[in-house]
């Protein structure tokens, strides 16, 4: 089973939100489309699912073209991150809704609705209303009506964005298991990176309506092929410089200067560098660490993590560790950066040594 897209763009009054773009999304793993809010995924996502009408290319669902089939004819669920349930119908007639529009048998409803049920824990609540529901419990009466339609594809569209961290979670965990072994395609939109790598499967890069990379979801986020990419899959903001190579040292304005070995044949000039924010730290790491020294700009802690925003001389940084540290705002305090994490890329933004481990 797959879902292919031959050069599938959307334009809408003579604006292309979509640029032409070749993918194929498989089975048997969760597809991510992973960018920032407004790179496009939701515009995927509705051209896919025959919401919206193509401008050009062909979209084919397990060999056949849909490319002019309404939705209904396309086979699919699609679940959002709004909690979408008919308030005036119970959780049971929510999920059956699909399996009655296709006119089928109400003992093979039932089987499939009280099936769906037990998957997401809902047996308890068939017969409430939405509005007796908690917000977890309405998401997941979409998900069950997914499950139950046994559709060929399958869009998530960031459906757990409004629920709460323990919620979201949760259902996180659960999803890739939910769906394991349908046979559905199954398409997933997010913006954080995160969640991204916890799905595993594949992932397609998205920014400013363009897939900017796409390939298994671990091996894209260690070597993004080029700038763009490693940006849209860091969260913090990954940190860049401008660096100078000089035989074989780099050298980052007055604040460091390194062997980098990985780049003894690139020809001497100037550089990017990347590095994630979890690899510069405010105590060294390793023994091979780079000192640096920034001014603290803005600190937060985020469960057990610290966070410091710091300016050095030629740049904005963030450092993200493990544990409380004593910052203090508008002071200098040392940072480390692991030189073994950084990414260097050329004057056009392409990736030409390292990888973000």
């Amino acid at each position: 089973m797959t879902i292919t897209l031959q050069n599938v763009s959307k334009v809408v009054s003579g604006q292309t939100h979509i640029k032409p773009v070749s993918l194929t999304f498989q089975t048997g793993h969760f597809n991510v489309l992973l960018g920032e809010t407004g790179a496009g995924k939701t515009s995927l996502i509705k051209l896919m699912a025959g919401l919206d009408p193509i401008a050009s290319g062909t979209i084919e669902i397990d060999g056949q073209d849909v490319t002019k089939l309404n939705t209904q004819r396309r086979n699919i669920s699609l679940v959002h991150q709004f909690f979408v349930n008919y308030p005036h119908m119970s959780v049971f007639d929510n999920i059956a809704s699909p399996l009655r529009v296709a006119g089928m048998a109400k003992s093979e409803i039932a089987g499939r609705v009280e099936e769906a049920a037990d998957i997401l824990q809902l047996r308890p609540m068939l017969h409430r209303r939405p509005h007796e529901l908690s917000g977890g419990q309405q998401q997941r009466t979409a998900l069950a009506r997914a499950i139950a339609k046994e559709s060929k594809a399958v869009f998530l569209d960031e459906p757990l964005a409004n629920l709460d961290y323990k919620l979201r979670e949760e259902l996180r965990e659960q999803l890739p298991a939910l769906f394991a072994g349908r046979g559905a395609v199954v398409v997933y939109a997010t913006s954080e990176p995160e969640e991204a790598l916890l799905l595993g499967g594949t992932t397609a890069l998205m920014h400013d309506g363009n897939v900017v990379q796409f390939g298994p979801t671990a091996e894209i986020y260690r070597q993004p092929k080029n700038l763009t990419a490693a940006k849209v899959f860091s969260d913090p903001p990954i940190n860049v410089a401008n660096v100078t190579k000089a035989g074989k040292t780099l050298i980052m304005g007055d604040s460091a200067r390194w062997d980098y070995a990985a780049l003894k044949e690139a020809p001497d000039g100037d550089y990017q560098l990347a590095v994630r924010p979890h690899h510069v730290t405010p105590k060294p790491t390793r023994k091979n660490t780079v000192a640096l020294k920034g001014r603290v700009l803005v600190t937060e802690l985020s469960g057990s993590e610290s966070s410091a925003h710091f300016a050095m001389s030629d740049a904005n940084w963030v450092s993200l560790s493990h544990g409380v540290h004593p910052y203090q705002i508008g002071a200098d305090h040392p940072f480390y950066l692991d030189p073994s994490a950084c990414m260097l890329f050329d004057k056009d933004g392409q990736m030409i040594a390292g990888g973000g481990v």
